[in-house]
């Protein structure tokens, strides 16, 4: 769902940004007194938007106020949708867990992230450390932040993680793999003296 979001986002941003890049250049053209094509509506400095034979042209139509509340209702919906799709957390809810009889089980996705987390917390140059569970319940993928210490290794610590907390977390889900994407950032720290 993250690569529709993310092409959705991409699409709309890019015909928003040409839609106000083209019309407000070309407005902002004419208000300066450069020239514009013949077709262009707006041609002079102190020619308005919309005039007020524009503005009443349609009121006496019985169509024209339903369809202009219909399409900005649409328009706010589409706005709606985009904006709560934006704000939904991509976190899995569960995991299915295979528990041998057939059925499968179902494993809190926050719980598993919360041993997740902690085990990953604790290993040697890790301040702090936030995993986040991410895909398909029968195939997740982890998304782990670690804050380091400045002594860390993070060639051990990567080790340490792929093989106890991943390892755990795979094994203890019942999982064929677990794919992880790590994100590692050191604390910041004043220059120690060196005497």
């Amino acid at each position: 769902m993250s690569g529709v979001r993310r092409t959705v986002n991409r699409v709309l941003l890019g015909l928003s940004g040409l839609v106000l890049t083209v019309g407000c250049g070309a407005v902002l053209a004419a208000g300066l007194g450069a020239n514009v094509p013949s077709w262009w509506p707006w041609d002079g400095k102190n020619d308005v938007l919309l005039s007020e034979a524009d503005r009443d042209r349609w009121r006496d139509s019985g169509w024209w106020w339903p369809t202009v509340i219909a399409v900005l209702a649409v328009v706010v919906v589409l706005a709606l949708w985009w904006l709560l799709s934006q704000l939904r957390r991509a976190r899995l809810a569960e995991v299915l867990v295979d528990s041998g009889d057939g059925e499968g089980a179902l494993l809190r996705g926050r719980a598993l992230e919360g041993v997740l987390s902690d085990e990953a917390g604790a290993l040697d140059g890790v301040s702090r450390a936030q995993a986040v569970l991410t895909g398909r319940r029968s195939a997740p993928q982890a998304r782990v932040r670690l804050l380091m210490e400045p002594h860390a290794a993070p060639d051990q610590v990567l080790r340490g993680l792929s093989e106890e907390a991943l390892a755990h977390a795979r094994d203890s889900a019942g999982l064929d793999e677990l794919p992880a994407e790590v994100r590692l950032t050191a604390v910041k720290h004043r220059a120690e003296r060196v005497s």
